[in-house]
């Protein structure tokens, strides 16, 4: 898929032909956050090198929990949901006015929002700590607040950001707002490497929290003339009367509700590692960064891609049906096919992948094994929550919000519940240290996950048909991806430490990965040829 023309040229384009696939945008989505997640990645080694598992690499963990709430309550997620799908049937049917009209009144509706909530959230700070780290105390308590409130100014430009996103999504520029969190986390690694030879713990974090303010500024100011532009210029508006919207005020709701209770369970997992012993929070953290890598890269590209194709689509409900079912399997291949080996990679090498990307200076070999036993227990539901994501998004270009926050509903609850006893109580009963709570807390996150996932699946087939991977096609993935595995966890054990952790994870897990893609080649899986013949294209193409 190419990128969209201007909005002129849009304008007079014929309606999304039927099926339009979106392995050209799933590729530009997918490079932009591989580029910003390598600088993210980047930023997480600097941190652990300066703060390790310390209070204050805690408290600056726990004190994003609550900005990054409203950052993912009314941010991408959101209005991927509820204005994509409606802004991009505009721009098909050929409509520039109304779509103008309509995306001048969401930015203004969510600068008016932001901003609210953002003086609230500073003002009401204190309040608010005892409810995200009760076990925070003293000193750490105190800092924890001064950092929340450094952060809301930034997480309010970054929700401005998400409404970019979805403008350049809508017009298939995918590129520019999937990398431009790279200048974020520039920025806040440049804070700490800038003063980390000179402050310590809290006096370094406070410096890194106005780093990620500057770095929130960089991250809206790179998008918004190019939106700006697509868009044809915004004049603040309400347009209340507009149907369109309000149709993304009906859908926003029900999606802010669902990504709600997502935030509730996020905020109940950090509830319950502040109580476990010291560091807790930021294993927690570490693991999460590594675990939403493959989640991001190959899942949130195909999603964000497929949607506004999605929604675009056009024709009679049976062929609309069709078209979805279609685009929906294509996109269920294209994940597995990259979540399969990560989930192999993340359980039997994940030592490997946590000691490249993190061991050094503060951060030793014990918080290796730490932060990978959280990884591994996370792994269970990474393949249903990349599949989870397209579902959900299917629903979205339906314009059913509901079911999808229906089903959220039902993963947090089960998330919590099962969270609470494998982090606070099975510990106890196995007689192993109360630390690995935090295993429990990732591996009841991950069995809830495949709830959602196969209730999903099961209402989008009662209402456009059968979908899903073919049972043949996963065995072929998982039987390239374990031999693979095999050989590199051999090349792990006899090169134990005569390799720097870095290199070593280059060797082991390049072994791995060009291991998995030809067996996977070898087995006849479409995308391993589709991924060998483009790189041997780029390779072979003249200089």
């Amino acid at each position: 898929m190419s990128e969209s023309p201007e909005p002129s040229e849009a304008a007079s384009s014929a309606p999304a032909p039927l099926g339009g696939g979106g392995a050209r945008g799933a590729q530009l989505v997918a490079a932009g956050i591989l580029l910003s997640k390598v600088f993210g990645l980047v930023r997480e080694r600097a941190f652990a090198h300066y703060f390790g598992n310390s209070d204050a690499g805690d408290a600056f963990k726990a004190a994003l929990k609550i900005p990054n709430f409203l950052q993912n309550l009314f941010g991408e997620g959101v209005l991927s949901a509820s204005f994509i799908p409606v802004y991009a049937r505009l721009l098909a049917k050929g409509d520039p006015a109304v779509a103008r009209r309509l995306a001048s009144a969401v930015a203004t509706l969510l600068a008016l929002l932001t901003s609210v909530l953002c003086l609230l959230g500073v003002l009401v700070t204190p309040f608010l700590i005892d409810t995200i780290a009760p076990g925070f105390t003293g000193e750490k308590r105190l800092q924890t607040i001064r950092l929340v409130q450094i952060f809301f100014p930034g997480v309010g430009l970054l929700v401005m950001s998400a409404w970019c996103l979805g403008i350049l999504n809508s017009h298939r520029r995918f590129f520019l707002s999937y990398a431009a969190p790279v200048l974020w986390n520039v920025a806040i690694i440049a804070a700490l490497f800038w003063f980390g030879g000179s402050v310590h713990d809290y006096a370094l974090a406070e410096k890194v929290a106005w780093g990620l303010v500057v770095g929130s500024a960089l991250q809206f100011a790179v998008q918004v003339p190019l939106a700006l532009r697509l868009v044809g210029g915004v004049t603040p508006q309400l347009a209340l009367a507009l149907d369109e919207t309000r149709t993304v005020l009906r859908n926003f709701l029900p999606v802010v509700a669902s990504r709600g209770v997502v935030q509730l369970s996020a905020y109940v997992d950090n509830v319950i590692a502040s109580l476990l012993p010291s560091g807790a929070v930021s294993v927690m953290a570490y693991a999460q960064t590594l675990y939403l890598l493959p989640i991001s890269v190959f899942g949130m590209s195909v999603s964000a891609a497929q949607l506004p194709a999605m929604a675009s689509v056009t024709g009679t409900p049976v062929e609309v049906a069709d078209a979805l079912r279609a685009q929906l399997d294509r996109g269920l291949r294209q994940v597995a096919f990259f979540i399969v080996p990560s989930v192999v990679a993340l359980m039997g090498l994940g030592d490997v992948v946590v000691a490249a990307l993190y061991q050094g200076g503060a951060f030793d070999e014990d918080s290796t094994r730490s932060v990978w036993a959280v990884l591994a227990g996370a792994s269970l539901g990474m393949l249903a929550a990349t599949q989870g994501r397209l579902y959900a998004s299917a629903f979205y270009a339906l314009g059913d919000t509901r079911t999808p926050f229906r089903f959220a509903a039902i993963r947090v609850a089960l998330t919590i519940c099962l969270g609470a006893v494998a982090a606070l109580l099975v510990p106890g009963w196995l007689g192993v240290d109360a630390r690995w709570g935090t295993v429990g807390l990732s591996v009841a996150s991950g069995l809830a996950g495949w709830v959602e996932f196969l209730a999903l699946r099961a209402a989008l087939n009662r209402r456009i048909g059968t979908t899903g991977l073919v049972v043949a096609a996963l065995l072929r993935l998982w039987g390239a991806a374990l031999p693979a595995a095999a050989v590199a966890f051999a090349v792990k054990l006899a090169l134990g430490t005569a390799l720097h952790p870095t290199l070593r994870g280059v060797v082991v897990l390049g072994l791995f990965g060009a291991i998995y893609v030809g067996i996977a080649w070898m087995l006849g899986v479409a995308e391993a040829r589709s991924t060998l013949s483009r790189v041997l294209a780029r390779v072979r193409r003249p200089r």
